[in-house]
């Protein structure tokens, strides 16, 4: 693997893990509880998923290089994501990371798709409780995943 890559990979996911942490700090300072103040938190969890959606596009395109069905694109590249790639990389996501960023992607579609769709407030209140709940899993997948890239950054230093 060239160490240009690896080191653009790195730089990409130190920047994305600020846009991430910013509109996770957002999420927690928002109160759902009337349609304007749902609509934003819709917003913010659409963005949320986006966000690092499009940090797993710059892992396929460094190590994998694309997917297959555009049809199936963003399931694909979750379920990607929760691969280990033996002698390429160590898989980006654990189990309960996948699963809550797997509900994400099916409120992000909604929120995309769904022009007519009214969002719940008891749903929205219920996906913010998971959320902060569990996003430490997530934090922690991406620290490690960053320091498998410094690792093999620092060995080709060396070697």
């Amino acid at each position: 693997m060239k160490k240009a890559l690896l080191a653009v990979l790195l730089g990409f996911m130190q920047s994305q893990e600020e846009i991430i942490d910013k509109i996770f700090r957002e999420i927690e300072a928002v109160e759902p509880n009337n349609r304007e103040w749902n609509s934003h938190l819709g917003y913010l969890f659409h963005n949320l998923y986006c966000s690092v959606e499009d940090l797993w596009q710059e892992v396929a395109r460094t190590f994998e290089n694309r997917l297959e069905d555009p049809a199936s694109y963003h399931r694909e590249l979750l379920q990607r994501m929760r691969l280990e790639i033996p002698g390429i990389r160590p898989r980006l996501l654990n189990t309960s990371s996948y699963q809550l960023l797997n509900e994400l992607r099916g409120f992000r579609h909604i929120f995309r798709h769904a022009y007519d769709y009214e969002l719940d407030e008891g749903r929205l209140r219920q996906l913010k409780a998971k959320v902060m709940r569990e996003w430490s899993a997530v934090e922690g997948d991406l620290a490690n995943f960053s320091g498998f890239l410094r690792e093999v950054l620092d060995s080709e230093e060396k070697g």
